[in-house]
């Protein structure tokens, strides 16, 4: 079997600043729930979405589970896991990259949530799981390539784990269930037909990419394109520093973006500014939130800034805009960093103090300061 070339370096891709900073958020924090890119082909959406995939850091596993099981937090393991705990078993430990999983658009529900075998369980008292898609994406990155023309049920399906970070499967009075927390990376090409208003909404974030325009840019592009197909080792072996250094500054995110704090005065910022556009629900607010400590903890920062919430709105509010298609729907960035403005002078410089995720949530669902 031929040897595959090396993947394309994610810092070797020219322009499509956007697409790439939501794709580093979500990988900095799985929990804010993927990311949708529409453009036209050959822009470069499925290149970076496998890039990333080499940037990741390595991850301990549970050997021989098949849903990637994380050995230092139990209370997200599968029950195959627990059941093995439970019977004495000492659990094995091993080291390895984080899988991509290119979903097809062909894919059934049984495909990708798994099913249970429930003639066994009644022959035999057996609980016997086939792992699905889900499994095998878990900690690590789904792509779905066309996804404006996957079934709406399945996308259901997908963005519910996304969010939740947990499949359970139930026929017939038996479940089981596995931890499915994963980076949700849709790609598609609106000309082609675009996704239920109610399934945009549920995608965390969202970015539009074209053509580049500019022709030092587009030489650019070309040239090293061209040395990738020439030689990929030597062109990859060219971008290792750049790549470690990106990749390193994602795995320190990581680690530090639950200790990122944030005051009312900035939940206030961003109910204000989801309000004023007229966003439906709160899951715009939660998105934000998250986007903005994410982005915090890849500067290196503890602390949300009003830069954060900006770029965060960026990518978060587009496709949650009634106007009609999404193509129309541009947000004008200095009017948002105008009204972020206005809701920090009407939120005043007082009263500004640490919050939990849960107080978060809480006010953000109130859409007003606690």
């Amino acid at each position: 079997m031929a040897k595959r070339p090396p993947v394309y370096p994610f810092t070797a891709i020219v322009g499509q600043e956007r697409m790439k900073r939501a794709l580093i958020l979500n990988a900095i924090d799985m929990r804010i729930g993927g990311v949708l890119i529409r453009g036209e082909r050959g822009t470069g959406k499925s290149t970076a979405a496998r890039a990333l995939a080499a940037l990741l850091p390595e991850i301990d596993v549970v050997a021989d589970s098949p849903y990637s099981d994380d050995p230092k937090h139990p209370e997200t393991w599968s029950d195959l896991v627990r059941d093995r705990t439970e019977r004495g078993e000492q659990l094995e430990v091993a080291r390895r990259r984080i899988r991509f999983i290119d979903l097809p658009v062909s894919a059934t529900e049984d495909r990708v949530v798994g099913t249970l075998d429930i003639e066994k369980a009644i022959q035999k008292g057996e609980r016997h799981f086939d792992p699905g898609v889900l499994a095998a994406a878990n900690r690590g990155i789904l792509y779905v390539d066309e996804v404006n023309l996957l079934d709406d049920h399945v996308v259901d399906l997908l963005l519910d784990s996304a969010a939740m970070g947990v499949n359970v499967v139930e026929r017939e009075g038996i479940s089981f269930s596995h931890p499915a927390r994963f980076i949700l990376i849709g790609t598609m090409n609106p000309e082609e037909g675009d996704l239920r208003p109610q399934l945009l909404d549920r995608f965390a974030l969202s970015v539009e990419v074209a053509g580049i325009i500019n022709p030092a840019d587009r030489m650019d592009i070309v040239s090293r394109h061209i040395e990738y197909e020439d030689n990929p080792e030597a062109f990859r072996k060219q971008w290792t520093e750049k790549e470690q250094e990106l990749s390193g500054r994602i795995a320190a995110a990581r680690e530090l973006v639950d200790q990122v704090v944030y005051s009312k005065g900035d939940l206030y910022t961003i109910a204000s500014l989801t309000s004023s556009m007229h966003i439906d629900g709160h899951r715009a607010d939660l998105v934000i939130l998250k986007a903005a400590r994410a982005h915090a903890a890849f500067e290196g920062r503890n602390a949300i800034t009003h830069s954060d919430i900006l770029l965060a709105a960026e990518l978060a509010i587009p496709h949650r805009l009634k106007r009609g298609p999404m193509a129309d729907a541009q947000v004008n960035m200095q009017s948002l960093e105008n009204q972020i403005e206005q809701a920090s002078s009407e939120w005043g410089e007082g009263g500004e103090v640490e919050m939990d995720e849960q107080g978060a949530e809480e006010a953000v669902k109130k859409k007003v300061p606690q």
